[in-house]
């Protein structure tokens, strides 16, 4: 097994980019459905239609990215399981999230009414905001297995570094989901319930399409499929482990999302646009950038499945360098290209006006949240899920001290302040776990 570190070469700086750029690739696709949805509803008349749109995605949020540990957990297991080259590992580590997924989705089917209404009573919008969101969300509900189940499947295929497969599911649910956006909501005129019916038609579709990806490649075998392999002790405790801390961290970042809207709402309809637009804007960001930490995860599991301490090494330098440069070009484009980005998602002047006062905070975003996203990736690729949790929570901690002493101050500045705070944050009280966890690959390495 390699020990020595050894220099990188453009080689090295190639494999990288061939697994991080059509990361990057996908990672854009990814919020669009979410995007579009907004964008659409922008053009229209009201200031209420982007309000209430924005309300029902943020429902949704809360719903999948409670959840969201489906994907994230899938990949580092599996990229480990290609580390060691175990096929029985590989198809277990999509069927046993692939369960949860499945459960999961009944239930928030089955308990679709008391979760709206428990949003919206603690949302409080106006009762036109309510009804764009509420005729949203009742038509979206359905697709919750659908939507669990492909986290499943992305969390397999980039683990399995099949990103140009991931990468062209995602551009055509988009491709679908624009096309038939356009159509309902401009043609038939159904507003909110054509968005909703777009993204539904558009999630079902690429889902099930993916699992038939998933289970004919030629690493995956059927015949591993036991009750016993689905349920083995050590590795199904190991699977809910890590998935309760990612599920704590999640909550985490919800907590502060549905804070920043909570506070939008308290300042009109108009800075409940302006903040629906800058969240979106940093989705484009956070999703960008997460390239990064996907293509470490996949390259730290793999690493870690190995044993081979230099391929660990070379990550660490090769994401540095490259989410350093990516996250000074994003700051630089919004510096430069405000009202461009801020066209792109509303022509209602009002709306315009707002963003524009704000938008400043998302230049500075990409510069402090970049590498606490990829030292995510460190740990998610060695499935070492503590330090994740421990430091999600102190940075909600964070965000909350700094809330309460701004936000009396300096208003709406002061939600976006914290916010900063909380991206900071993510990335200071995880940086000390980072040695410990190179320890550790160093014994690996001399196993």
């Amino acid at each position: 097994m390699k020990q020595k570190q050894g220099k990188l070469s453009w080689a090295d700086h190639q494999e990288f980019l061939n697994l991080a750029l059509p990361l990057m690739i996908l990672s854009l696709a990814t919020p669009l459905l979410g995007v579009v949805d907004t964008a659409i509803m922008g053009r229209l008349d009201q200031a209420s239609y982007i309000g209430g749109i924005s309300i029902a995605v943020l429902i949704f949020n809360t719903l999948y990215w409670v959840l969201g540990f489906l994907r994230v957990s899938t990949s580092g297991f599996t990229a480990q399981a290609r580390g060691m080259n175990k096929t029985e590992e590989l198809t277990a580590a999509f069927f046993r999230p692939l369960m949860i997924a499945i459960v999961f989705g009944v239930l928030i089917i089955a308990f679709q009414y008391p979760i709206k209404y428990l949003a919206l009573i603690i949302m409080s919008p106006s009762a036109v905001v309510e009804a764009t969101a509420s005729s949203y969300y009742d038509i979206r509900i359905w697709g919750a297995p659908f939507t669990l189940a492909g986290y499943v499947v992305t969390g397999w295929l980039l683990g399995m570094a099949k990103v140009r497969i991931s990468m062209a599911l995602q551009i055509l649910m988009n491709i679908i989901n624009m096309a038939l956006s356009l159509y309902f909501v401009l043609t038939l005129q159904l507003a909110g319930q054509g968005v909703a019916y777009a993204s539904l038609i558009s999630e079902v579709v690429i889902t099930l399409i993916g699992v038939g990806i998933v289970v004919r490649t030629k690493e995956f075998d059927c015949s591993f499929i036991t009750k016993k392999m689905l349920f083995a002790k050590t590795e199904f405790l190991n699977m809910m482990c890590v998935n309760r801390d990612l599920f704590i961290r999640t909550i985490c970042l919800l907590v502060v999302y549905n804070v920043v809207t909570y506070y939008g709402m308290q300042y009109g309809e108009i800075i409940l646009a302006a903040n629906a637009v800058i969240m979106q804007i940093h989705y484009m960001i956070a999703y960008f950038l997460g390239s990064f930490d996907n293509t470490t995860t996949v390259l730290v599991g793999r690493a870690i499945g190995k044993k081979d301490t230099c391929m660990y090494l070379k990550t660490v330098q090769l994401s540095v360098i490259w989410s350093t440069l990516t996250a000074a070009i994003l700051s630089l484009i919004i510096l430069f290209f405000p009202e461009n980005i801020i066209a792109v998602f509303t022509n209602i002047v009002e709306v315009q006006q707002a963003t524009g006062e704000y938008l400043y905070w998302m230049i500075i975003f990409p510069l402090v949240v970049y590498w606490g996203l990829v030292l995510y990736g460190f740990f998610l690729g060695a499935t070492d899920s503590v330090p994740i949790r421990n430091s999600t929570v102190a940075s909600l901690l964070f965000f909350f001290v700094v809330l309460f002493l701004t936000v009396p101050y300096i208003g709406n500045h002061g939600v976006w302040m914290a916010f900063i705070a909380f991206s900071l944050g993510r990335t200071i009280f995880l940086w000390p776990y980072l040695s410990k966890l190179t320890r550790r690959m160093l014994l690996i390495g001399d196993e």
